[in-house]
């Protein structure tokens, strides 16, 4: 094969000193190919060529010396897969994807490659059937193995779906290590010339895993000591880092730009002989221009470490944390006892009838004086855990915009757009008093964070873009948050960044706790990090996760960690099974707590039907035409009605979207991430269906009472916990709590029938002495006037309805 074919794909240090580089093909030659570093005087390089089955632990693959396909990858890739229960396999085209399960040909067994533990099968070229082909790794329990975003053989095609690429004429003979007679200066770009008979080629060098692995202990950020303040960055490509600081009463223009020093650990630092609290500033940093590069010497970047800043472009306000008192900590509810409201900061406000001046933008100032009120709407209801939208630092343009929050730009600051002062840093006060008067309230409060990326101006781009995110070989950020980039969460710098943050608001705010957003992009091993390091600090801290992206789903693989997620599964099937759709047998499965193949324990699902995303409730289940809920017809009622029953029955840790017990809706509106016009809580709603709230709340007091710990499991219960009887026509079912009476004398009877016609169900071994408590339309309990349907071997269900019984002498 003549070398005029080849080209570099792609040249990778893996120190300062060498690296590694890849042909477009197989290097078929005797002598190596010929490539100088370009401005180096030093000749042509010197090449080993590397051995193929090294580039099995990049690719998956590699043809060995006899000829043969061999496919193989680490085990501890997959940490969670037990290899001594399930079976691997390799599919593709050539054996008909899910048909290769099972079949011995294609299993992968335990060998060692280059003397480390390795999953291999071998197999014929033939038995491939084609010299370019996808492929994938399966369990023999039909579980995907994820394929590495960053192998240089992954494709996707841009929905959700990834594979591998067997290339015959990349076999792992097309790469050579190269070595350097002087280290790099990470701070420039540098490029091999490849030489060829006819053509060259100039190709960049991009700085390799090692790069990724970069890091320092040193404390970061502005950092008050006494009369001293220290400013720190880390910035390993920087050629300079210029600190810009002025004063609280001084405009930009007196701004007083200064040179920051490097060390070896790439921290750029300077010392200021002067306590600068209320100072504001930013950086200005300078590096190389290449693809992967966003570096700017005129941007002014906000400081990741920031403790407040003036708003979403900076500048940064230095915090004298010391001024401040520390916050009282707040006993967090056991897991099992929370009912969690979710809730937007203004939306909480914004409609509330006392506001006075409904131009004025709204904050955290406001929603402490709405909760030091005794119509504070959550209290009312019953809630002992607000979970509020995002409230770091976000990309809220201006003071006055309405935003969600889910476009991140600091982790340690609270939202400029919340404080009244923005510019005095007075979000900082009013975020500390806001969480004190929640647990005044008796409520844990929970952020949700956003980790898996960030909004505009995106600083850390601008701070080092190839270290911070994950990029293609163009340099275009990945994509799986749908949001335009995605954090390199696995960078230790970057894990370092996340880590403090939320260090931050648990130790100096007093946070109970945290949602993560696009929990699959942020990654178990680092969630697994941060469960150790906020535990060790906050015991009972509340660990959330919503465990999707578009990249894939790791709400299963979470089983085994500290943390609940919110279950996509129940949401979906209970909105199903109140139209008569799901089973009965699939809906009892969600009601016991979904486990074992979602939760290995019971709080371990977060149990929704509705959140700030997508269609509200009432919108996606009523009868209205497209979607609007707004005028909800008498079947809307009942189904909603219905939902409330059962979601506050499940065992799992219950949450509800605020204005969900009156029927919020967004008026058939899908999306509202800046309508603050739709989003804001209608309090007159609240009236007109203030039956249905009260539903609820009474259902919520009920679940929280001493019967109610029949719901509120610690450890998963025992198979003879749960006794249920369906019907022969229908999906109309009801159950029985605590019938082995593992749990006390104590028993509970629920029964639904979501159909459009009466059932009647013969209770036959759940027959009892059982008292009415509750009804589709009214929670009574244990008065004694009410009018009751008292029952002993059956129970008659109206058409869309539900009931509670509680076993004579459980009371």
């Amino acid at each position: 094969m003549s070398s005029e074919t080849h080209r570099i794909s792609k040249s990778v240090l893996t120190s300062l000193s060498d690296g590694i580089v890849e042909l477009t093909s197989d290097w078929r030659a005797i002598r190596s190919p010929s490539l100088s570093l370009e401005g180096s005087l030093d000749g042509h390089l010197n090449l080993e060529r590397l051995p193929a089955s090294d580039f099995v632990w990049e690719s998956r693959y590699f043809v060995d010396g006899e000829g043969e396909a061999v496919f193989a990858f680490a085990p501890s890739e997959y940490p969670y897969v037990d290899y001594d229960d399930v079976d691997v396999y390799v599919v593709g085209p050539f054996n008909g994807w899910q048909e290769g399960v099972g079949n011995a040909r294609w299993k992968l067994r335990r060998q060692s490659i280059d003397n480390r533990e390795a999953m291999v099968l071998r197999c014929s070229m033939e038995a491939i059937g084609s010299k370019t082909t996808p492929f994938k790794f399966v369990t023999s329990k039909h579980v995907w193995l994820p394929v590495d975003a960053e192998s240089p053989n992954a494709v996707h095609d841009g929905a959700g779906n990834s594979n591998y690429i067997f290339k015959e004429k990349l076999s792992g003979r097309h790469r050579f290590r190269f070595k350097l007679k002087n280290p790099v200066d990470l701070s420039e770009d540098r490029y091999l010339i490849y030489h060829g008979r006819t053509h060259s080629q100039r190709a960049y060098i991009e700085p390799g895993p090692f790069f990724h692995q970069l890091k320092s202990d040193k404390p970061l950020g502005a950092i008050v000591e006494g009369d001293t303040t220290v400013f720190r960055l880390f910035a390993p490509r920087a050629k300079w880092v210029k600190l810009g600081i002025f004063g609280r009463d001084e405009d930009e223009s007196a701004i007083r730009w200064m040179l920051l020093e490097r060390a070896e650990d790439f921290v750029w630092e300077t010392r200021i002989h002067e306590n600068l609290d209320g100072h504001f500033y930013w950086y200005r940093l300078d590096g190389p221009q290449g693809p992967c590069s966003l570096f700017d010497p005129k941007f002014n970047a906000l400081d990741p470490y920031a403790k407040a800043a003036a708003s979403r472009a900076g500048p940064g306000i230095v915090v004298d944390e010391g001024r401040f008192e520390s916050s009282e900590g707040f006993g967090v509810p056991a897991w099992q006892d929370l009912v969690i409201m979710e809730g937007h900061v203004r939306d909480l406000v914004a409609g509330l009838p006392s506001r006075a001046d409904e131009e004025a933008p709204l904050g955290f100032a406001d929603l402490e004086a709405y909760a030091a009120s005794p119509d504070f709407y959550p209290a009312r209801l019953g809630i002992n855990a607000l979970e509020l939208q995002p409230v770091q630092e976000n990309d809220s343009q201006t003071y006055q915009e309405y935003h969600w929050g889910y476009m991140t730009s600091n982790y340690f600051a609270p939202a400029s757009s919340y404080g009244s002062d923005p510019r005095r840093a007075s979000q900082v006060k009013e975020f500390r008093s806001l969480v004190e008067r929640l647990h005044e309230r008796g409520m844990a409060v929970i952020l949700d964070v956003v980790y898996n990326h960030v909004g505009e101006p995106a600083h850390l781009m601008f701070i080092d873009k190839l270290y911070y995110f994950h990029l293609e070989a163009d340099g275009t950020p990945v994509n799986w948050s749908g949001c335009g980039n995605d954090l390199r969460c696995d960078a230790p710098m970057a894990r370092r960044l996340i880590v403090e943050s939320l260090k931050h608001f648990v130790q100096f705010y007093g946070v109970d706790g945290f949602r993560f957003d696009l929990a699959d992009l942020v990654g178990k091993p680092l969630l697994q990090e941060i469960e150790r390091e906020l535990k060790a600090i906050k015991p009972d801290v509340l660990l959330i996760a919503e465990p999707w992206s578009f990249r894939g789903h790791i709400g299963r693989d979470l089983r085994d960690t500290g943390y609940a997620s919110w279950n996509d599964g129940y949401r979906d099937a209970l909105k199903s099974f109140v139209q008569d759709g799901l089973s009965a047998d699939a809906m009892l499965h969600y009601l016991k707590g979904s486990t074992p193949d979602y939760a290995s324990w019971p709080s371990q699902t977060v149990n929704y039907t509705e959140s700030h995303d997508d269609y509200v409730w009432i919108d996606d289940i009523t009868e209205n035409s497209e979607g609007n809920g707004t005028h909800p017809t008498l079947k809307d009622l009942k189904r909603t009605r219905l939902m409330g029953a059962l979601l506050l029955m499940s065992i799992g840790m219950p949450m509800l979207h605020a204005g969900q017990d009156f029927l919020f809706s967004k008026g058939g509106v899908r999306n509202t991430y800046q309508r603050g016009d739709l989003n804001a809580l209608s309090y007159a709603r609240r009236h007109e269906y203030g039956s249905t709230s009260e539903y609820f709340r009474k259902w919520i007091a009920f679940r929280q009472s001493e019967l109610g710990s029949l719901m509120r499991h610690f450890a998963r219960a025992g198979k003879g916990f749960f006794e249920s009887i369906g019907v022969s026509e229908g999906n109309a079912f009801a159950c029985v709590y605590n019938a082995d009476g593992s749990m006390g004398d104590r028993k509970l009877l629920f029964a639904v029938n979501p159909g459009g016609e009466a059932r009647r169900i013969a209770l036959g071994k759940l027959t009892g002495r059982w008292r009415h408590w509750a009804d589709r339309d009214r929670f009574w309990g244990d008065d004694e006037e009410a009018l009751r349907q008292d029952v002993r071997d059956e129970i008659d269900l109206p058409p869309i309805s539900c009931g509670l019984w509680v076993e004579e002498g459980s009371r």
